[in-house]
């Protein structure tokens, strides 16, 4: 249970404090990928992904107290994590050592690594990569002094009031804290995205390095002559060596399973026809479509970046997806051009991969990875071929009959038709490139043998689909009773970018008449399932009389709540009435017989909703009893 108007709480030390080297170090032991996190984050995005991690690992390293017996003093600020005045000086020295670093950064050649440097011979280590939001907010970032980034990621990730932020900034030596605090105001505040695998330097991918450059450098005549040989021969492997395959980084292996998956004459290839007599309706069952699939030098591309990525590559994929190359010739989906690049779609029967290059070129190509492991029917409906200033185009499956747009904040507006030619939609707004408010969600309506169905682009290859009503039995969000439900909490989509989701289900649990007699407040759970199993998130969302969108007042994550094992849901929220009184509102959904409200407030009520006077700011622990006896406990 939430109330909008309790700010966060950071319990403030009065005057330093002495921190001993023990305490320190169990702070910096427990949270150290989070400190990690905010050292890649403070460091100057220029120093390139592979090296701000290790250089963030070695700044947290070495943030302890010199010397065992000797105890340092933090300043007076929030001292975070619980108060911990541990992790307060941890973090500060984090935070100045960063600092530092990106002032040396600035200000001449960068010096050579200390020498309790972590160290990674023959591989490059770096985050895996996020989509266009991260990619968006790392170019921001790279635009602002080190101090107003320090601004950024201490109000987003630590959620530091600024008084806070201020006393870390001074004691890193900052002369004018005032000046980074404005200028940190100049990006939208995105918490979220701070915490996503693309800033996460504890969670890396590995890579190669330079093989030809290693063996340049080698000092020892016969090994560089042997090292001369095998490369050679790999040179010479089928496939074409290392011109023909691009961006690709140089082969360094030979399996003739590997081979065979890197030959363009052996993707798999279905008739166009097949899918009317297939048993499944899946991405198994798609022709190959597009004016390319002839194209063999870009085949041979495309599939040798997908077996080796290289360094010019940006690649990226959904959480729990696996990124190595296919484990024998995959199924060819698409190959053609779209808007300003080239773009090949393949399947191994596990993922989607989508490789996209200029058409002038291929520096700057991209690799996407989304996993569809079951998908059928409905989900396997459209794939994201691309998205460019702020539209995004899809290619649809075979069985599908028509397509349009809708705006899912407008229930009541007739669909708009969308231009469909051989399989690829006319491009549509796209709700994951907007930024600022939210006053429309557009989505993809397919018509196709079951029917008309929604989907919505979430910043993946897949796009998420959308069902309304009780877990466990939902129907398609495309009715009119779907589009009704949605149409106050189509916003909340937004928190559920690039997270690998599957479908969300809109289930509008409980009508519930508010104290003032001011009308009837509208309750509904969202909850959003991913192709991983894990990660699930369920909102709680109460609408008010009137009002155009709902406001998420609770969340679970990995909870059974609101989906099909548990069709269940209680949750409350701090309301004001038009009078100015408080109160505290409970719903729960059909099942609940009886709401017990503890803590800040003590209360009960007989069946699913509880109305009782609060004073403001009050919070309570809910819990509900069903009808079968059993007892749940408030979304949280």
């Amino acid at each position: 249970m939430q109330s909008q108007d309790v700010a966060h709480r950071h319990s403030k030390t009065a005057a330093g404090r002495d921190v001993g080297v023990d305490q320190a170090e169990a702070a910096l032991v427990e949270h150290y990928p989070r400190l990690v996190r905010l050292a890649y984050l403070v460091l100057p995005p220029d120093l390139g992904r592979g090296r701000r991690v290790l250089t963030a690992h070695a700044l947290v390293q070495r943030a302890l107290p010199r010397g065992r017996r000797r105890k340092s003093v933090i300043p007076a600020q929030s001292a975070g994590r619980d108060g911990d005045p541990g992790y307060a000086f941890v973090r500060q020295e984090v935070v100045r050592t960063a600092l530092a670093a990106a002032r040396t950064r600035r200000g001449r050649p960068w010096p050579s690594p200390p020498p309790l440097l972590p160290r990674v011979w023959g591989l490059r280590l770096f985050p895996r990569s996020g989509g266009a939001d991260e990619l968006a907010l790392e170019q921001r970032l790279s635009v602002l002094s080190g101090p107003a980034r320090a601004v950024y990621v201490l109000r987003g990730l630590e959620r530091l009031p600024d008084s806070g932020v201020r006393a870390i900034l001074t004691s890193a030596g900052v002369v004018r804290p005032e000046a980074a605090l404005s200028e940190a105001n100049g990006v939208p505040a995105q918490d979220a995205l701070l915490c996503s695998p693309e800033f996460d330097p504890c969670s890396l991918q590995a890579r190669p390095t330079d093989l030809v450059r290693r063996r340049q450098h080698s000092k020892a005549a016969l090994a560089a002559a042997a090292a001369l040989a095998v490369c050679g021969a790999l040179v010479t492997l089928p496939g074409g060596g290392w011109g023909p395959d691009g961006a690709a980084a140089p082969l360094y292996a030979g399996n003739p399973a590997a081979e065979a998956a890197l030959d363009p004459g052996k993707l798999v290839r279905i008739a166009p026809a097949a899918w009317r007599s297939a048993a499944r309706t899946d991405f198994s069952v798609w022709p190959a479509r597009g004016t390319l699939t002839g194209d063999r030098a870009l085949l041979r591309r495309a599939l040798a970046v997908w077996a080796r990525p290289g360094e010019t590559v940006r690649v990226s994929a959904t959480p729990g997806t696996q990124t190595g190359g296919p484990a024998g010739p995959p199924q060819l989906l698409y190959a053609g051009d779209v808007d300003s690049a080239r773009v090949v779609i393949l399947y191994d029967g596990l993922r989607i991969a989508r490789y996209a290059e200029p058409r002038d070129g291929t520096v700057g190509a991209a690799l996407d990875f989304a996993r569809v492991d079951g998908a059928t029917g409905t989900e396997a409906s459209a794939l994201v071929l691309g998205r460019s200033d702020g539209n995004v185009r899809y290619l649809t499956a075979p069985w599908v009959r028509r397509a349009a747009q809708r705006d899912l904040m407008k229930p009541d507006a007739a669909p708009l038709p969308l231009p469909v030619t051989d399989g690829v939609t006319a491009p549509l707004a796209s709700p994951a490139l907007r930024t600022g408010s939210c006053t429309s969600w557009n989505v993809l309506q397919l018509t196709g043998p079951s029917g008309d169905q929604l989907h919505t682009d979430l910043g993946e290859l897949v796009p998420a689909h959308l069902t309304a009503g009780r877990p466990g039995a939902p129907a398609e969000a495309a009715g009119a009773e779907g589009l009704r439900a949605w149409a106050p909490f189509a916003c909340s989509l937004a928190t559920q970018r690039s997270v690998g989701v599957r479908g969300v289900n809109a289930w509008g649990f409980a009508q519930q008449p508010l104290p003032d007699g001011s009308g009837a407040g509208q309750w509904a759970c969202t909850r959003a399932e991913t192709w991983r199993g894990g990660g699930t998130a369920a909102l709680a969302q109460f609408r008010t009389p009137g009002g155009t969108a709902g406001a998420v007042v609770a969340k679970g994550a990995d909870v059974a709540a609101c989906g099909p094992r548990d069709p269940q849901v209680l949750a409350g929220v701090l309301w004001k009435a038009r009078t100015g009184d408080w109160y505290l509102l409970a719903a729960g959904g059909p099942d609940v017989t009886g709401i017990r409200a503890s803590g800040g407030i003590t209360a009960a009520g007989q069946g699913p909703l509880m109305a009782v006077k609060a004073g403001q700011g009050t919070r309570a622990d809910l819990k509900g009893t069903l009808k079968d006896g059993r007892t749940i406990g408030g979304l949280r």
